[in-house]
């Protein structure tokens, strides 16, 4: 036997136990007493998780994106926020791979401009119809303003698995002409208040481009993107004086690109009115996971998640005039990119990316409720890739037009009240030990409890590790106080292996890349979230429910409990 073959064979034998003890856990339920007080609030818990995006605005007004828009809308109609980029890039409006276009500024022969609004409306009544408002980014650059070098291609030809570089193409420089960029923001302002009236797009939020500090996005100086932002602020609000500005959504908490824009907009020289500072009604930046593949499975990035989101506070936070402003955090993902492949990214499909969302949005209101941060928003770069393969691995909400898992976390976000219940919970991994070593040690067995407006208590509960394997259930008992009556009903929504969940489903058929109608129909049945009654033992006073919460999985307890 060679050496090589001796290590081989040791390192099989020494994961066996490993995979044993793992095997042995998942059999074994770790046993968990969670404790609420129904008549003790313990602070707000404001519903930022209504905010979604994507790079193709295209696929908005196709089939399956106007599908997934109406349930997106259905979650809280009128206060659900879309970000796309590209609404401003020039091409026919075919949709690519991070890739969308409207051609709304085009020029004559002699350099007069030509606007269009055809395609960029048609997006945005797909969304009003549909109850969801723009974040309107307002970017990129129209091949005919662009200032990029002669023989630089407009259209990038990215797709998935080449390399990221290759979309900065000719849109991502600044405009051969600023009073011209300008005069487009103002005009496409001007006729969306014409077309959808002032109290409308009063309610939209409107930004500068995308992540201009990372060099796929902007080929220019900061400075020269403090301009490009001076120039677009100034045109909306010259067309409507009360509009929501803001920005600028960087990379992550943006560094020292960050740092330099705070100033300019607080205490800096407008480019535009040479007068001290810029309007700004809203602060935003990214936060992002980082997922690896280990030892054959995914192991996620939560820590990394919550660490860029405080750094981004730290940033807020350090300019006195702009620290009470609201922020948005206006990409919030385990990682960056929604339409690259790559088996740290096989999370994706199943109830990883589920459980995931629970535990991180419940981590990131807590430390915006540390850090005292007005929080407003927290968005999910993800939606839908129209006519892809079934269950192809992006980050999304929906695989040709059926829902995959997270996106019923998001319809157990929407059914959680706003004013939070006391709540003591030993299975919680305590937020700075998440953001210092991630889960990787005890599961985290979590909880938000809550009062509806109408009166009832919500609460979600989620069983998250940030590694992707087999781990034991939780039995769960929760022990409630402070009721005035016992509870009229209680009812149990489930996400997990076995529950709302296509991808098992689809599993289960043979993974079938053509689904017949009959099969379609199976899938869409099956990833339907379906309220099951559940048991409430004792009444006034004090009240218990025991329920069992797989590994990765999610579940809401409404209980009509005053």
């Amino acid at each position: 036997m060679t050496i090589a073959r001796l290590i081989a064979s040791l390192t099989a034998l020494m994961a066996l136990p490993q995979l044993a003890t793992a095997q042995d856990a998942a059999g074994q339920a770790r046993q968990v007493t969670i404790g609420v007080d129904a008549a003790k609030p313990a602070g707000k818990l404001p519903p930022v998780w209504r905010f979604f995006g994507a790079d193709e605005p295209n696929y908005a007004t196709m089939k399956d994106g106007r599908k997934l828009l109406v349930e997106l809308g259905e979650l809280k109609k009128g206060e659900v926020f879309f970000r796309a980029h590209n609404l401003l890039s020039s091409g026919d409006g075919t949709a690519a791979f991070k890739w969308g276009s409207s051609n709304a500024y085009t020029e004559t022969k002699d350099g007069k401009p030509v606007y269009d609004w055809k395609v960029v409306d048609g997006i945005i009544d797909t969304y009003l119809a549909r109850g969801v408002r723009p974040y309107l980014q307002i970017g990129f650059m129209p091949e005919a303003m662009s200032s990029a070098p002669a023989g630089t291609p407009y259209q990038h030809n990215w797709r998935p698995g080449f390399d990221y570089k290759l979309i900065a193409t000719g849109w991502t420089y600044p405009p051969k002409d600023y009073e011209k960029w300008a005069e487009l923001i103002y005009q496409w302002t001007r006729h969306n208040v014409e077309k959808y009236g002032r109290a409308e797009v009063e309610n939209w939020y409107f930004e500068v481009w995308n992540e201009p500090n990372s060099p796929f996005y902007w080929t220019a100086s900061p400075e020269e993107f403090y301009k490009l932002h001076d120039y677009a602020i100034g045109a909306v609000r010259r067309a409507l004086p009360t509009a929501k500005v803001g920005g600028p959504d960087v990379a992550g908490a943006g560094g020292t690109f960050m740092d330099g824009f705070l100033k300019h907009v607080s205490s800096g020289r407008n480019y535009v009115t040479g007068q001290t500072g810029t309007p700004t009604d809203f602060l935003s930046f990214h936060a992002k996971g980082k997922p690896v593949f280990v030892d054959g499975h995914v192991r996620m990035g939560i820590a990394t998640h919550l660490r860029e989101a405080n750094r981004g506070f730290d940033k807020v936070l350090s300019i006195p005039s702009l620290a009470k402003k609201p922020v948005v955090i206006g990409e919030s993902d385990p990682e960056g990119c929604a339409a690259c492949p790559g088996p740290q990214n096989d999370y994706r499909n199943g109830t990883m990316y589920s459980s995931y969302t629970a535990a991180s949005f419940a981590r990131i209101w807590e430390l915006a409720e540390r850090r005292k941060v007005n929080l407003e928003g927290v968005l999910s770069w993800s939606f839908e890739f129209e006519d892809q393969p079934w269950f192809a691995g992006y980050r999304q909400l929906s695989t040709n037009g059926v829902d995959l898992p997270v996106l019923n976390v998001f319809r157990m976000f929407a059914q959680l009240g706003e004013m939070k219940l006391a709540t003591t919970n030993p299975a919680q991994i305590p937020l700075d030990r998440a953001m210092a070593d991630g889960i990787q040690a005890d599961a985290d067995i979590g909880s938000i409890a809550t009062r509806t407006k109408d009166g009832k208590l919500a609460m979600l509960l989620w069983h998250y590790h940030d590694d992707d394997v087999a781990g034991p259930d939780a039995q769960v008992k929760i022990n409630l106080k402070g009721l005035k009556a016992a509870p009229a009903s209680a009812k149990l929504w489930r996400v997990d292996g076995d529950h709302a969940n296509a991808f098992s489903a689809w599993k289960a058929m043979g993974s079938p890349q053509s689904p017949d109608q009959d099969q379609y129909a199976q899938l869409e049945k099956a990833s339907v979230m379906q309220a099951q009654d559940i048991t409430v033992t004792g009444g006034r006073g004090g009240a218990s429910v025991d329920l069992t919460l797989p590994r990765q999985g999610v579940a809401l307890l409404v209980l009509d409990a005053r």
